[in-house]
Parts: C-alpha cells; structure tokens; sequence
C-alpha cells in the first residue's frame, strides 16, 4: 500500500481522467460533469476531463449517466514490445501500486502494428512488474492479495494508452437492484432517458410498462437528488484509507443536498409479479412511497392528468414470432396515447416501422444503444 505520504501527493495530484459512456449519452454525461463543475472534452464513448482523486471519488458518486471512471497513466508511441517494455518500465508504479496489489492487465489493438492482444499484455505487465520489483527491492513474486487496480492498455494506430479504471462493477450497478425481470434497463440508460424529455419534478411521469421499475426509481432518484452511488462502492475506495474516509465524507454532504419533494410518478405493468419486483427494488432505493406501483395492461390505460410526461420501454419483437404481438401493443399505445394531447410520450423501440404501428410520427427521433442493440428513441412531443 502507498505510504501515507504518497496517498496525499495522489491526493491533490492533478490527473487526467475521463468518464466512459456508452455510445450517443456522451453529451448527457459532459453536461452532468459541468454542472458538478469541470472543463469537459466529449469524445466518441468518453468524456475527458481534470481532476485530483477526491474528483475520481466525487463523480463515481454522482455521474447518472456514465460506465466508469478511468484515470489515463500515460500515452506514447508503440510500433515494437521494446517501445511498450521501456515506456511502461519508466512509469513510477510504485507510487501507485502497493507491494500486495493486484493489477491484472487487459489490453485491445485496433489498426496498430502489434496485434497481438495476449503479447502487448503480457509485455505491459513484465515491464510493471520489472519496475516494482526495483522499487520494492524485490525478486521474488508479488502476491496480487491486495486491493485491485484494473489497467488496461489499448492500441490505436500505434499509439499506447494505459488506463486505470476507478469504479469496479460498472456505474450502472447502483445496489438497490433485488430482482430485475427478463430484459431490464440499465439503470445509467434509464436516467438518460429521462434527461432526454422535458420532464420536471413538478410534472407527473408515468410508466405504463414499467417492467422492474428502473425508469421511475431512477427518476425519483434524479428528483430527489439522491446521489446514484450513495448506496455501493468503488474500487478506488480500497487503494488507501485516506481515499475510503474522504468518500464517507463525500456521502455523508451528498445527504445534506438531497430534497424533500412531492412527486407524481407512476409505473404500471400488465405483469402483477413484476410489479412486486419494481416495489421491491424502489425500497431498495429508498423512493418506495415516492412511487404509485399497479398492475394494469396498456390497452385499459387512462388518466385525466394534464402536462405529464410518459416514458416507455415496451417490448421489440426482436424473434419473429414476438414481433406480431409486440406491433399489437404498438398499436394499442397509440390509441390510449391519442388523446393526452398535453402529454408529451418517449418511447424506445428497435423496430424502424414502429410508427406506422403506432399510428404517428415522432416529433424527434434519437439514435442511441441499448447495450449493443441499435434502438430509436421516438419523441412525441405536447401538442399544447
């Protein structure tokens, strides 16, 4: 483990970090870096920016939107394993890694002369074990019993970037999670959704095939300000003592920014057990009583609300037996839909004929991934 003095030099060190996305929610996560105040870069599935580790703490703790923290050691050239070898070796790991560490390597390579994943990482980790052994006056083994510190190094048109990721289980992981149904939302991606409409706190927000709650727990969450990471950890936690105190710190001032709000949210599936899910996994998150749970098919939907908004993630029909059924709900949403003209509707689907189905045209159409699955997000907005 570093000493104490070189946990406070990392401490205040300035690193460059950036916050991994998954593709098309890079402005949402650059915006979210702003508001907590940084200078952002947004790059295809990153966003880059500054900070010290109490930083790296800070936006593992708050980002809604984002995968992971990473922290980018170093960038050089490399046509050779000589140029990996050299450069990794000079790195001063030490200062990092603590003698018990366990630093397993991944690697990637996309157009560069060393193509050879399982050699370029297989070079990184000597040239790291090279130099600690140096550092620790060393020879033998180290133990790897320690706290984790997941590097990576990847190759792009010869150049080399290694990384060192800061958030362990992906951000998406937000611990209240019990039970999840058959094709659950991320949690990241349902906060996306949600900063992609024009719902406020204010306004009612209804779900009508909720599945395991995801969409509305996350926006009570948002609403609340409750902090996305307030009930898990992160693998940087366990790199020093100092670093885990100043995350109980961090929680401990996130509590005093949440806000007692009166909110209209509901979510409703045709399923009676995973309503039970959802009920489950809101107390989990603690917004259980900020949240109207029933058992209701689409088709029987209606409310007398006005200026609300409705965030759906229904069924794709991805097999060809579903699709059939699947287009049958499409059309049923846009008859019960039909007349809350003062409602604005979000609906994601795969399917690039679900208007037709649907019976309208989006307003807007959004492109975005749901894992590696290409959906649109189809924006039907208020009429008045």
């Amino acid at each position: 483990m570093p000493n104490h003095q070189e946990a406070n030099n990392l401490e205040k060190q300035q690193l460059t970090l950036y916050a991994a996305t998954a593709s098309g929610l890079e402005a949402l996560t650059g915006q979210e870096l702003r508001d907590l105040g940084y200078d952002v870069a947004v790059e295809n599935g990153r966003v880059n920016f500054k900070g010290d580790m109490t930083d790296v703490l800070k936006t593992n703790l708050w980002l809604r939107t984002a995968d992971r923290i990473k922290i980018i050691l170093m960038t050089f050239k490399a046509t050779t394993f000589d140029d990996i070898f050299d450069n990794v070796k000079a790195f001063g790991w030490d200062q990092w890694l603590s003698m018990d560490a366990a630093f397993p390597v991944n690697g990637r390579s996309k157009n560069s002369k060393l193509h050879s994943v399982p050699d370029v990482q297989s070079v990184t980790k000597k040239a790291i074990v090279s130099q600690m052994a140096e550092a620790y006056h060393r020879k033998t083994r180290f133990p790897e019993t320690g706290a984790q510190f997941k590097l990576e190094i990847a190759l792009n048109k010869d150049l080399a970037t290694v990384t060192l990721d800061t958030t362990g289980d992906s951000l998406f992981k937000r611990g209240y999670r019990q039970e999840k149904g058959a094709a659950p939302l991320k949690e990241n991606f349902a906060a996306a959704l949600i900063q992609l409409t024009n719902w406020r706190a204010d306004r009612p927000l209804i779900d009508p095939m909720c599945g395991s709650g995801t969409i509305p727990i996350e926006a009570a969450l948002m609403a609340k300000n409750v902090a996305p990471g307030i009930n898990r950890h992160f693998a940087c936690e366990a790199w020093h003592p100092d670093y885990a105190a100043e995350l109980v710190n961090l929680k401990e001032m996130a509590k005093t920014q949440e806000k007692a709000v009166d909110l209209d949210i509901t979510g409703l599936d045709i399923d009676g057990s995973m309503i039970d899910i959802a009920r489950l996994n809101a107390n989990g998150a603690g917004v259980l009583h900020d949240i109207i749970f029933k058992q209701l098919a689409v088709k029987d939907f209606k409310t007398d609300k006005q200026d609300g908004v409705i965030i759906v993630n229904p069924p794709y029909g991805q097999r060809l037996g579903d699709q059939k059924s699947v287009r049958q709900i499409y059309k049923q949403m846009g008859q019960v839909f039909k007349p809350l003209t003062s409602w604005s509707k979000y609906i994601l689907t795969s399917d690039l004929a679900f208007e037709n189905f649907y019976g309208a045209k989006a307003t807007k159409k959004r492109k975005l991934y749901n894992g590696a699955l290409r959906t649109d997000y189809f924006q039907f907005w208020a009429t008045h």
